[in-house]
């Protein structure tokens, strides 16, 4: 066992026992990640912020009921950020729904290298932000953090066909955003460029 891994399970006692200062070294240890998962699945950084903070209050009133041998500390907190986004988010989530069973027409997921280099994971966050919200949060489910179908039909209450169309259409609307966003950036870059 790593020093960290020691650090965290001491934490995890000391948390389940209600300790303030062990609550806020894990709040402030695992903050960026968790931030980082809002962020992917809520419209605001507002949204965020309350999704974050009300899914540690989850966190620190059930961390007796989180197992080690069951998976990491971080993986249990970031599927009850998950959780909490979705209920936060669920009164503006509105799904297509679909009684289509048949595949999806496979569409070529390629975007150039050149565009992806150009890109930070910031500047890819704000873009997926602006897909709309429940093809958002499918697309994050399944390519960010690899539900199935299945799993994301259940936990947001949809059917798998609904779910399928979700990722196909965010996978369309990001590749249109990803071009549009680097024209732009190049354009910014060239005129800039221009006036040196």
């Amino acid at each position: 066992m790593s020093d960290l891994d020691k650090e965290i399970a001491a934490l995890v006692k000391t948390c389940v026992e209600g300790h303030r200062l062990s609550q806020e070294r894990l709040y402030k240890m695992f903050y960026a990640e968790m931030w980082r998962t809002c962020i992917r699945y809520v419209k605001t950084d507002d949204l965020a912020r309350e999704a974050l903070n009300t899914a540690f209050l989850k966190v620190f009133q059930h961390m007796s009921t989180y197992d080690v041998k069951k998976g990491s500390l971080n993986a249990w907190m970031a599927t009850i950020m998950i959780r909490t986004c979705i209920d936060l988010s669920r009164k503006e989530c509105r799904f297509e729904t679909t009684t289509w069973q048949g595949e999806l027409p496979a569409e070529d997921a390629f975007v150039a290298p050149e565009i992806l280099d150009k890109l930070y994971a910031q500047d890819l966050i704000k873009l997926i932000r602006l897909l709309p919200h429940a093809t958002q949060m499918v697309f994050n489910l399944s390519v960010i953090d690899g539900y199935s179908h299945k799993e994301i039909a259940e936990r947001l209450e949809i059917g798998e066909a609904t779910s399928r169309w979700h990722l196909s259409e965010g996978k369309k609307q990001l590749r249109a955003l990803l071009l549009k966003h680097t024209k732009s950036k190049t354009i910014h870059t060239e005129n800039k460029t221009e006036k040196k």
